[in-house]
Protein backbone atom coordinates (compact mmCIF):
# COMPACT_ATOMS: atom_id res chain seq x y z
CA UNK A 1 0.00 0.00 0.00
CA UNK A 2 3.04 2.29 -0.09
CA UNK A 3 2.21 3.11 -3.71
CA UNK A 4 -1.24 4.28 -2.64
CA UNK A 5 0.22 6.66 -0.06
CA UNK A 6 2.84 8.00 -2.50
CA UNK A 7 0.27 8.68 -5.21
CA UNK A 8 -2.10 10.35 -2.75
CA UNK A 9 0.56 12.68 -1.37
CA UNK A 10 2.25 13.53 -4.68
CA UNK A 11 -0.93 14.24 -6.64
CA UNK A 12 0.04 11.68 -9.28
CA UNK A 13 -2.61 9.25 -10.48
CA UNK A 14 -1.77 5.78 -9.23
CA UNK A 15 -1.54 4.77 -12.89
CA UNK A 16 2.13 5.68 -13.13
CA UNK A 17 3.25 3.78 -10.04
CA UNK A 18 1.37 0.58 -10.85
CA UNK A 19 2.35 0.66 -14.51
CA UNK A 20 5.94 0.93 -13.31
CA UNK A 21 5.47 -2.12 -11.12
CA UNK A 22 4.03 -4.08 -14.06
CA UNK A 23 6.90 -3.02 -16.34
CA UNK A 24 9.45 -3.99 -13.69
CA UNK A 25 7.93 -7.47 -13.42
CA UNK A 26 7.40 -7.99 -17.15
CA UNK A 27 9.59 -8.26 -20.22
CA UNK A 28 12.93 -6.42 -19.95
CA UNK A 29 12.22 -6.16 -16.22
CA UNK A 30 13.57 -7.79 -13.09
CA UNK A 31 11.61 -11.04 -13.41
CA UNK A 32 11.31 -10.99 -17.23
CA UNK A 33 7.73 -12.36 -17.18
CA UNK A 34 6.50 -12.93 -20.75
CA UNK A 35 2.90 -11.80 -21.21
CA UNK A 36 1.36 -10.81 -24.54
CA UNK A 37 -2.31 -11.80 -24.25
CA UNK A 38 -4.07 -8.62 -25.42
CA UNK A 39 -7.51 -10.27 -25.38
CA UNK A 40 -7.24 -11.30 -21.71
CA UNK A 41 -5.94 -7.82 -20.85
CA UNK A 42 -8.94 -6.28 -22.56
CA UNK A 43 -11.43 -8.49 -20.68
CA UNK A 44 -9.82 -7.87 -17.28
CA UNK A 45 -9.47 -4.18 -18.06
CA UNK A 46 -13.19 -3.89 -18.86
CA UNK A 47 -14.06 -5.64 -15.60
CA UNK A 48 -11.79 -3.32 -13.62
CA UNK A 49 -13.25 -0.28 -15.37
CA UNK A 50 -16.76 -1.34 -14.33
CA UNK A 51 -15.67 -1.41 -10.68
CA UNK A 52 -13.88 1.94 -11.00
CA UNK A 53 -16.91 3.58 -12.60
CA UNK A 54 -19.15 2.12 -9.90
CA UNK A 55 -16.89 3.51 -7.16
CA UNK A 56 -16.80 6.89 -8.87
CA UNK A 57 -20.57 6.98 -9.27
CA UNK A 58 -21.12 6.10 -5.61
CA UNK A 59 -18.97 9.07 -4.59
CA UNK A 60 -20.65 11.56 -6.93
CA UNK A 61 -23.06 13.99 -5.26
CA UNK A 62 -26.21 14.52 -7.30
CA UNK A 63 -26.69 18.13 -6.21
CA UNK A 64 -23.21 18.95 -7.55
CA UNK A 65 -23.39 17.01 -10.79
CA UNK A 66 -26.99 17.84 -11.77
CA UNK A 67 -26.20 21.34 -13.12
CA UNK A 68 -23.20 19.88 -14.97
CA UNK A 69 -25.05 17.19 -16.95
CA UNK A 70 -25.78 19.25 -20.12
CA UNK A 71 -22.18 20.45 -20.34
CA UNK A 72 -20.82 16.94 -19.70
CA UNK A 73 -23.12 15.52 -22.40
CA UNK A 74 -21.84 18.08 -24.92
CA UNK A 75 -18.24 17.24 -24.07
CA UNK A 76 -18.97 13.53 -24.41
CA UNK A 77 -20.54 13.83 -27.86
CA UNK A 78 -19.53 17.03 -29.68
CA UNK A 79 -16.25 17.25 -27.81
CA UNK A 80 -15.25 13.68 -28.65
CA UNK A 81 -15.94 14.33 -32.34
CA UNK A 82 -13.74 17.45 -32.31
CA UNK A 83 -10.97 15.68 -30.42
CA UNK A 84 -10.96 12.65 -32.71
CA UNK A 85 -10.81 14.77 -35.86
CA UNK A 86 -8.05 17.12 -34.71
CA UNK A 87 -5.88 14.40 -33.11
CA UNK A 88 -6.26 12.08 -36.12
CA UNK A 89 -5.22 14.87 -38.48
CA UNK A 90 -2.15 15.54 -36.35
CA UNK A 91 -1.21 11.84 -36.28
CA UNK A 92 -1.63 11.56 -40.05
CA UNK A 93 0.14 14.73 -41.22
CA UNK A 94 2.80 15.12 -38.53
CA UNK A 95 3.67 11.49 -37.71
CA UNK A 96 2.85 9.85 -41.04
CA UNK A 97 0.37 7.20 -39.88
CA UNK A 98 -2.30 6.04 -42.32
CA UNK A 99 -5.83 7.31 -41.78
CA UNK A 100 -7.17 4.17 -40.13
CA UNK A 101 -4.38 4.12 -37.54
CA UNK A 102 -4.72 7.88 -37.04
CA UNK A 103 -8.47 7.64 -36.46
CA UNK A 104 -7.99 4.78 -33.99
CA UNK A 105 -5.44 6.81 -32.01
CA UNK A 106 -7.67 9.89 -32.15
CA UNK A 107 -10.61 7.91 -30.80
CA UNK A 108 -8.63 6.01 -28.16
CA UNK A 109 -7.07 9.09 -26.54
CA UNK A 110 -10.32 11.09 -26.63
CA UNK A 111 -11.59 9.23 -23.57
CA UNK A 112 -10.75 10.88 -20.28
CA UNK A 113 -10.03 8.27 -17.64
CA UNK A 114 -12.42 7.90 -14.70
CA UNK A 115 -9.78 6.49 -12.36
CA UNK A 116 -7.33 9.31 -13.05
CA UNK A 117 -10.01 12.01 -12.79
CA UNK A 118 -11.53 10.65 -9.58
CA UNK A 119 -8.16 10.10 -7.87
CA UNK A 120 -6.70 13.54 -8.69
CA UNK A 121 -9.59 16.01 -8.90
CA UNK A 122 -11.05 15.10 -5.50
CA UNK A 123 -7.80 16.30 -3.92
CA UNK A 124 -8.01 19.71 -5.63
CA UNK A 125 -10.37 22.28 -4.04
CA UNK A 126 -12.43 23.28 -7.10
CA UNK A 127 -15.90 24.76 -7.63
CA UNK A 128 -18.53 22.05 -7.65
CA UNK A 129 -19.50 23.00 -11.21
CA UNK A 130 -16.02 22.27 -12.58
CA UNK A 131 -15.60 19.00 -10.69
CA UNK A 132 -19.10 17.91 -11.70
CA UNK A 133 -18.47 18.50 -15.41
CA UNK A 134 -15.13 16.68 -15.43
CA UNK A 135 -16.35 13.71 -13.39
CA UNK A 136 -19.55 13.34 -15.44
CA UNK A 137 -17.56 13.62 -18.66
CA UNK A 138 -15.22 10.83 -17.59
CA UNK A 139 -18.24 8.66 -16.81
CA UNK A 140 -20.10 9.48 -20.04
CA UNK A 141 -17.49 9.62 -22.80
CA UNK A 142 -16.38 5.99 -22.63
CA UNK A 143 -19.49 4.87 -24.53
CA UNK A 144 -19.06 6.92 -27.75
CA UNK A 145 -15.31 6.32 -27.74
CA UNK A 146 -15.70 2.51 -27.49
CA UNK A 147 -18.15 2.58 -30.43
CA UNK A 148 -15.73 4.64 -32.54
CA UNK A 149 -12.71 2.47 -31.73
CA UNK A 150 -14.60 -0.72 -32.57
CA UNK A 151 -15.87 0.81 -35.82
CA UNK A 152 -12.40 1.99 -36.89
CA UNK A 153 -10.87 -1.38 -35.94
CA UNK A 154 -13.34 -3.41 -38.02
CA UNK A 155 -11.99 -4.85 -41.24
CA UNK A 156 -13.39 -3.22 -44.36
CA UNK A 157 -14.64 0.32 -44.94
CA UNK A 158 -15.62 2.48 -42.00
CA UNK A 159 -19.34 3.18 -41.65
CA UNK A 160 -20.74 6.55 -42.64
CA UNK A 161 -20.54 9.26 -39.99
CA UNK A 162 -24.30 9.53 -39.62
CA UNK A 163 -24.55 5.77 -38.93
CA UNK A 164 -21.94 6.10 -36.18
CA UNK A 165 -23.77 9.09 -34.70
CA UNK A 166 -27.02 7.12 -34.68
CA UNK A 167 -25.37 4.13 -32.99
CA UNK A 168 -23.78 6.35 -30.36
CA UNK A 169 -27.07 8.11 -29.58
CA UNK A 170 -28.97 4.82 -29.37
CA UNK A 171 -26.43 3.10 -27.11
CA UNK A 172 -26.26 6.13 -24.82
CA UNK A 173 -30.05 6.28 -24.55
CA UNK A 174 -30.36 2.55 -23.79
CA UNK A 175 -27.50 2.65 -21.29
CA UNK A 176 -28.96 5.68 -19.51
CA UNK A 177 -32.42 4.11 -19.29
CA UNK A 178 -31.07 0.81 -17.96
CA UNK A 179 -28.76 2.50 -15.45
CA UNK A 180 -31.49 4.75 -14.07
CA UNK A 181 -33.95 1.85 -13.81
CA UNK A 182 -31.53 -0.55 -12.11
CA UNK A 183 -30.28 2.16 -9.76
CA UNK A 184 -33.79 3.19 -8.70
CA UNK A 185 -35.00 -0.39 -8.22
CA UNK A 186 -31.86 -1.30 -6.28
CA UNK A 187 -32.06 1.70 -3.96
CA UNK A 188 -35.77 1.10 -3.37
CA UNK A 189 -35.12 -2.52 -2.43
CA UNK A 190 -32.19 -1.77 -0.11
CA UNK A 191 -34.13 0.95 1.70
CA UNK A 192 -37.17 -1.25 2.34
CA UNK A 193 -35.59 -4.68 2.95
CA UNK A 194 -33.44 -5.17 6.03
CA UNK A 195 -30.59 -7.58 5.25
CA UNK A 196 -29.61 -10.07 7.99
CA UNK A 197 -26.09 -8.62 8.39
CA UNK A 198 -24.72 -5.10 7.94
CA UNK A 199 -21.76 -6.48 5.98
CA UNK A 200 -24.11 -7.55 3.19
CA UNK A 201 -25.07 -3.98 2.28
CA UNK A 202 -21.73 -3.08 0.62
CA UNK A 203 -21.77 -6.33 -1.35
CA UNK A 204 -25.37 -5.77 -2.42
CA UNK A 205 -24.65 -2.22 -3.60
CA UNK A 206 -21.69 -3.28 -5.74
CA UNK A 207 -23.63 -6.28 -7.09
CA UNK A 208 -26.48 -3.99 -8.19
CA UNK A 209 -24.04 -1.61 -9.91
CA UNK A 210 -22.33 -4.46 -11.78
CA UNK A 211 -25.75 -5.85 -12.74
CA UNK A 212 -26.50 -2.50 -14.39
CA UNK A 213 -23.47 -2.97 -16.65
CA UNK A 214 -24.58 -6.49 -17.57
CA UNK A 215 -28.16 -5.40 -18.24
CA UNK A 216 -27.02 -2.46 -20.35
CA UNK A 217 -24.67 -4.62 -22.43
CA UNK A 218 -27.36 -7.30 -22.96
CA UNK A 219 -29.76 -4.58 -24.14
CA UNK A 220 -27.12 -3.47 -26.69
CA UNK A 221 -26.63 -0.21 -24.83
CA UNK A 222 -23.68 1.39 -23.09
CA UNK A 223 -22.89 -0.75 -20.09
CA UNK A 224 -20.33 1.79 -18.87
CA UNK A 225 -22.89 4.58 -18.77
CA UNK A 226 -25.41 2.23 -17.13
CA UNK A 227 -23.09 1.27 -14.27
CA UNK A 228 -22.06 4.89 -13.63
CA UNK A 229 -25.65 6.17 -13.49
CA UNK A 230 -26.87 3.24 -11.38
CA UNK A 231 -24.04 3.76 -8.90
CA UNK A 232 -24.73 7.49 -8.77
CA UNK A 233 -28.38 6.86 -7.87
CA UNK A 234 -27.35 4.35 -5.20
CA UNK A 235 -24.79 6.78 -3.83
CA UNK A 236 -27.40 9.49 -3.37
CA UNK A 237 -30.19 7.27 -2.01
CA UNK A 238 -29.25 7.52 1.71
CA UNK A 239 -28.84 3.77 2.08
CA UNK A 240 -28.29 2.01 5.41
CA UNK A 241 -24.70 1.60 6.64
CA UNK A 242 -23.47 4.05 4.01
CA UNK A 243 -19.96 4.79 5.42
CA UNK A 244 -19.17 1.07 5.45
CA UNK A 245 -20.47 0.73 1.88
CA UNK A 246 -18.42 3.71 0.73
CA UNK A 247 -15.26 2.32 2.32
CA UNK A 248 -15.83 -1.10 0.75
CA UNK A 249 -16.34 0.42 -2.70
CA UNK A 250 -13.26 2.59 -2.30
CA UNK A 251 -11.17 -0.46 -1.44
CA UNK A 252 -12.51 -2.40 -4.42
CA UNK A 253 -11.78 0.59 -6.66
CA UNK A 254 -8.16 0.66 -5.53
CA UNK A 255 -7.86 -3.10 -6.01
CA UNK A 256 -9.26 -2.82 -9.56
CA UNK A 257 -6.84 -0.01 -10.40
CA UNK A 258 -3.85 -1.91 -9.04
CA UNK A 259 -4.68 -5.09 -10.95
CA UNK A 260 -5.51 -3.29 -14.19
CA UNK A 261 -2.43 -1.06 -14.23
CA UNK A 262 -0.02 -3.84 -13.31
CA UNK A 263 -1.47 -6.01 -16.06
CA UNK A 264 -1.07 -3.22 -18.63
CA UNK A 265 2.52 -2.79 -17.52
CA UNK A 266 3.09 -6.50 -18.08
CA UNK A 267 1.64 -6.29 -21.60
CA UNK A 268 4.02 -3.61 -22.84
CA UNK A 269 7.51 -4.39 -24.14
CA UNK A 270 9.78 -1.51 -23.06
CA UNK A 271 12.45 -1.91 -25.76
CA UNK A 272 9.73 -1.50 -28.42
CA UNK A 273 8.80 1.93 -27.09
CA UNK A 274 11.97 3.77 -28.08
CA UNK A 275 11.08 4.17 -31.75
CA UNK A 276 7.60 5.43 -30.91
CA UNK A 277 8.56 7.87 -28.16
CA UNK A 278 8.74 11.07 -30.22
CA UNK A 279 5.69 10.26 -32.37
CA UNK A 280 3.77 9.78 -29.10
CA UNK A 281 5.03 13.11 -27.76
CA UNK A 282 3.98 14.88 -30.98
CA UNK A 283 0.49 13.33 -31.00
CA UNK A 284 0.12 14.09 -27.31
CA UNK A 285 1.13 17.71 -27.88
CA UNK A 286 -1.55 18.05 -30.57
CA UNK A 287 -4.10 16.44 -28.25
CA UNK A 288 -3.21 18.53 -25.18
CA UNK A 289 -2.49 21.93 -26.73
CA UNK A 290 -4.87 21.96 -29.71
CA UNK A 291 -7.54 19.23 -29.65
CA UNK A 292 -8.54 19.38 -25.97
CA UNK A 293 -8.87 23.20 -25.79
CA UNK A 294 -10.88 23.24 -29.03
CA UNK A 295 -13.04 20.41 -27.70
CA UNK A 296 -13.78 22.29 -24.47
CA UNK A 297 -14.34 25.77 -25.89
CA UNK A 298 -16.51 24.56 -28.80
CA UNK A 299 -18.59 22.15 -26.70
CA UNK A 300 -19.12 24.61 -23.87
CA UNK A 301 -19.78 27.65 -26.06
CA UNK A 302 -23.56 27.53 -25.31
CA UNK A 303 -22.87 27.62 -21.55
CA UNK A 304 -21.99 30.75 -19.63
CA UNK A 305 -18.83 29.53 -17.99
CA UNK A 306 -15.86 31.78 -17.18
CA UNK A 307 -12.91 31.37 -19.51
CA UNK A 308 -10.76 30.44 -16.51
CA UNK A 309 -12.89 27.36 -15.83
CA UNK A 310 -12.79 26.36 -19.50
CA UNK A 311 -9.02 26.77 -19.53
CA UNK A 312 -8.71 24.55 -16.46
CA UNK A 313 -10.97 21.89 -18.01
CA UNK A 314 -8.76 21.98 -21.10
CA UNK A 315 -5.72 21.11 -19.00
CA UNK A 316 -7.59 18.63 -16.77
CA UNK A 317 -8.55 16.15 -19.49
CA UNK A 318 -6.57 13.39 -17.82
CA UNK A 319 -5.86 10.18 -19.70
CA UNK A 320 -5.18 6.96 -17.86
CA UNK A 321 -5.65 3.24 -18.20
CA UNK A 322 -8.84 3.48 -20.29
CA UNK A 323 -7.07 4.63 -23.50
CA UNK A 324 -4.44 1.90 -23.03
CA UNK A 325 -7.19 -0.71 -22.61
CA UNK A 326 -9.01 0.59 -25.69
CA UNK A 327 -5.75 0.37 -27.63
CA UNK A 328 -5.95 -3.42 -27.23
CA UNK A 329 -9.12 -3.52 -29.36
CA UNK A 330 -7.28 -3.08 -32.71
CA UNK A 331 -4.68 -5.61 -31.50
CA UNK A 332 -7.40 -8.21 -30.87
CA UNK A 333 -9.03 -7.33 -34.22
CA UNK A 334 -5.73 -7.81 -36.08
CA UNK A 335 -5.51 -4.28 -37.49
CA UNK A 336 -2.25 -3.65 -39.36
CA UNK A 337 0.14 -1.58 -37.27
CA UNK A 338 -1.91 -2.09 -34.08
CA UNK A 339 1.20 -2.79 -31.99
CA UNK A 340 2.62 0.60 -32.93
CA UNK A 341 -0.73 2.22 -32.10
CA UNK A 342 -0.62 0.58 -28.65
CA UNK A 343 2.97 1.75 -28.05
CA UNK A 344 2.17 5.34 -29.05
CA UNK A 345 -0.89 5.43 -26.80
CA UNK A 346 1.07 3.93 -23.90
CA UNK A 347 3.89 6.47 -24.09
CA UNK A 348 1.46 9.35 -24.63
CA UNK A 349 -0.58 8.47 -21.55
CA UNK A 350 2.45 8.04 -19.28
CA UNK A 351 4.24 11.22 -20.39
CA UNK A 352 1.27 13.57 -20.30
CA UNK A 353 -0.22 12.13 -17.12
CA UNK A 354 3.17 12.75 -15.48
CA UNK A 355 3.00 16.36 -16.66
CA UNK A 356 -0.68 17.16 -16.10
CA UNK A 357 -1.50 15.38 -12.85
CA UNK A 358 0.89 17.16 -10.45
CA UNK A 359 0.32 20.58 -12.09
CA UNK A 360 -3.47 20.66 -11.63
CA UNK A 361 -3.38 22.35 -8.17
CA UNK A 362 -0.95 24.96 -9.51
CA UNK A 363 -3.16 25.55 -12.56
CA UNK A 364 -6.26 26.00 -10.36
CA UNK A 365 -4.45 28.60 -8.25
CA UNK A 366 -3.00 30.39 -11.30
CA UNK A 367 -6.46 30.69 -12.86
CA UNK A 368 -7.90 31.72 -9.46
CA UNK A 369 -10.64 29.12 -9.45
CA UNK A 370 -9.49 27.10 -6.43
CA UNK A 371 -12.13 26.98 -3.71
CA UNK A 372 -11.43 27.72 -0.08
CA UNK A 373 -10.80 24.29 1.51
CA UNK A 374 -12.31 25.62 4.74
CA UNK A 375 -15.84 25.72 3.34
CA UNK A 376 -18.58 23.93 5.27
CA UNK A 377 -18.47 20.20 4.84
CA UNK A 378 -21.49 17.97 4.49
CA UNK A 379 -22.63 15.99 7.51
CA UNK A 380 -21.67 12.35 7.68
CA UNK A 381 -24.90 10.47 8.35
CA UNK A 382 -25.09 6.70 8.70
CA UNK A 383 -28.45 4.97 8.94
CA UNK A 384 -29.16 1.58 10.48
CA UNK A 385 -32.69 0.19 10.13
CA UNK A 386 -34.47 -1.04 13.28
CA UNK A 387 -36.83 -3.37 11.48
CA UNK A 388 -38.69 -4.83 14.46
CA UNK A 389 -39.17 -1.39 16.01
CA UNK A 390 -40.19 0.19 12.69
CA UNK A 391 -37.58 2.89 13.13
CA UNK A 392 -34.09 4.03 12.19
CA UNK A 393 -30.97 4.93 14.13
CA UNK A 394 -29.05 7.80 12.52
CA UNK A 395 -25.40 8.36 13.43
CA UNK A 396 -24.54 11.98 12.61
CA UNK A 397 -20.93 13.20 12.58
CA UNK A 398 -20.52 17.02 12.71
CA UNK A 399 -17.48 18.05 10.61
CA UNK A 400 -15.16 20.89 11.54
CA UNK A 401 -16.72 23.57 9.34
CA UNK A 402 -20.37 22.60 9.72
CA UNK A 403 -22.82 25.36 10.60
CA UNK A 404 -24.43 23.00 13.09
CA UNK A 405 -21.67 24.11 15.46
CA UNK A 406 -23.23 26.33 18.12
CA UNK A 407 -26.79 25.16 17.51
CA UNK A 408 -28.79 23.95 20.50
CA UNK A 409 -30.47 20.54 20.30
CA UNK A 410 -33.89 22.16 20.61
CA UNK A 411 -33.06 24.52 17.73
CA UNK A 412 -32.67 21.56 15.36
CA UNK A 413 -36.49 21.50 15.21
CA UNK A 414 -36.63 17.85 14.20
CA UNK A 415 -40.03 16.53 13.08
CA UNK A 416 -42.28 14.81 15.61
CA UNK A 417 -41.12 11.19 15.85
CA UNK A 418 -37.41 12.03 15.81
CA UNK A 419 -35.17 12.85 18.78
CA UNK A 420 -31.48 13.22 19.62
CA UNK A 421 -30.93 10.50 22.21
CA UNK A 422 -27.15 10.60 22.72
CA UNK A 423 -24.19 12.90 22.08
CA UNK A 424 -20.61 11.62 21.96
CA UNK A 425 -18.05 14.37 22.66
CA UNK A 426 -14.36 13.92 23.39
CA UNK A 427 -14.88 10.15 23.68
CA UNK A 428 -17.54 10.66 26.35
CA UNK A 429 -21.25 10.13 25.83
CA UNK A 430 -24.20 11.83 27.51
CA UNK A 431 -27.94 12.31 27.04
CA UNK A 432 -28.50 15.87 25.81
CA UNK A 433 -31.05 18.40 27.03
CA UNK A 434 -32.90 20.72 24.63
CA UNK A 435 -30.46 23.48 25.64
CA UNK A 436 -27.32 21.40 24.94
CA UNK A 437 -25.11 23.27 22.45
CA UNK A 438 -23.65 21.10 19.70
CA UNK A 439 -19.95 21.38 18.89
CA UNK A 440 -17.57 20.50 16.08
CA UNK A 441 -16.55 16.87 16.20
CA UNK A 442 -19.67 15.76 18.06
CA UNK A 443 -21.41 12.56 17.02
CA UNK A 444 -25.15 12.39 17.51
CA UNK A 445 -27.39 9.36 17.76
CA UNK A 446 -30.83 10.26 16.42
CA UNK A 447 -33.74 7.81 16.68
CA UNK A 448 -36.56 8.30 14.19
CA UNK A 449 -39.75 6.48 13.33
CA UNK A 450 -39.94 5.08 9.83
CA UNK A 451 -42.34 7.72 8.37
CA UNK A 452 -40.18 10.71 9.34
CA UNK A 453 -36.74 9.26 8.69
CA UNK A 454 -36.21 11.16 5.42
CA UNK A 455 -37.58 14.42 6.84
CA UNK A 456 -35.29 14.15 9.87
CA UNK A 457 -32.21 13.54 7.74
CA UNK A 458 -33.07 16.41 5.40
CA UNK A 459 -33.56 18.72 8.38
CA UNK A 460 -30.18 17.72 9.83
CA UNK A 461 -28.45 18.39 6.53
CA UNK A 462 -30.24 21.73 6.18
CA UNK A 463 -29.05 22.87 9.62
CA UNK A 464 -25.54 21.67 8.75
CA UNK A 465 -25.58 23.88 5.65
CA UNK A 466 -27.51 26.90 6.93
CA UNK A 467 -27.32 26.87 10.71
CA UNK A 468 -30.24 27.35 13.09
CA UNK A 469 -32.03 29.67 10.61
CA UNK A 470 -31.97 27.10 7.82
CA UNK A 471 -35.76 26.73 7.69
CA UNK A 472 -36.34 30.47 7.69
CA UNK A 473 -33.77 31.01 4.94
CA UNK A 474 -35.15 28.18 2.81
CA UNK A 475 -31.89 26.27 3.02
CA UNK A 476 -32.22 22.84 1.50
CA UNK A 477 -30.70 19.58 2.53
CA UNK A 478 -31.69 17.66 -0.56
CA UNK A 479 -31.16 19.02 -4.01
CA UNK A 480 -32.71 22.40 -3.51
CA UNK A 481 -36.03 21.29 -2.04
CA UNK A 482 -37.13 23.67 0.67
CA UNK A 483 -37.11 22.22 4.13
CA UNK A 484 -39.30 24.84 5.70
CA UNK A 485 -41.86 22.31 6.86
CA UNK A 486 -44.84 22.49 9.24
CA UNK A 487 -42.68 23.49 12.20
CA UNK A 488 -41.50 26.59 10.34
CA UNK A 489 -45.03 27.41 9.20
CA UNK A 490 -46.13 27.12 12.81
CA UNK A 491 -43.38 29.53 13.90
CA UNK A 492 -44.26 31.97 11.13
CA UNK A 493 -47.94 31.91 12.10
CA UNK A 494 -47.07 32.72 15.71
CA UNK A 495 -44.80 35.54 14.57
CA UNK A 496 -47.56 37.03 12.41
CA UNK A 497 -50.08 36.81 15.27
CA UNK A 498 -47.61 38.52 17.58
CA UNK A 499 -47.02 41.25 15.02
CA UNK A 500 -50.76 41.87 14.66
CA UNK A 501 -51.20 42.07 18.43
CA UNK A 502 -48.30 44.46 18.63
CA UNK A 503 -49.83 46.57 15.87
CA UNK A 504 -53.16 46.72 17.68
CA UNK A 505 -51.42 47.62 20.92
CA UNK A 506 -49.40 50.37 19.29
CA UNK A 507 -52.33 51.77 17.32
CA UNK A 508 -54.13 53.73 20.08
CA UNK A 509 -50.81 55.04 21.37
CA UNK A 510 -49.99 56.37 17.93
CA UNK A 511 -53.24 58.28 17.68
CA UNK A 512 -53.05 59.77 21.15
Amino acid sequence: MAAVRISSRSGLPSLLLYLGIGIAIGQDGIFDVKFNNAELTQVIGYAALVVILAEGGLGTKWKEIKPALPAAAMLSIVGVAVSVGVTAAGAHYLVGLDWRQSLIIGAVVSSTDAAAVFSVLRKVPLPARVTGVLEAESGFNDAPVVILVVAFSTRGPVESWYVLVGEIALELAIGAAVGLAVGWLGSFGLRHVALPASGLYPIAVMAIAVSAYAAGALAHGSGFLAVYLAAMILGNAKLPHWPATRGFADGLGWLAQIGMFVLLGLLVTPHDLYDDFWPAVIVGLVLTVVARPLEVFISLAPFRLPWQEKAFMSWAGLRGAVPIILATIPMVSGVEGSTRVFNIVFVLVVVYTLIQGPTLPWMAKALKIADDPAEAADLGIESAPLERLRGHLLSVAIPGKSKMHGVEVGELRLPAGAAVTLVVRDQKSFVPAPSTVLRRGDELLVVTTDPVRDAAEERLRAVGEGGKLAGWLGTSGSGGKSLAGPHVAHDVAHALKAAKKLGRADGPKTHR
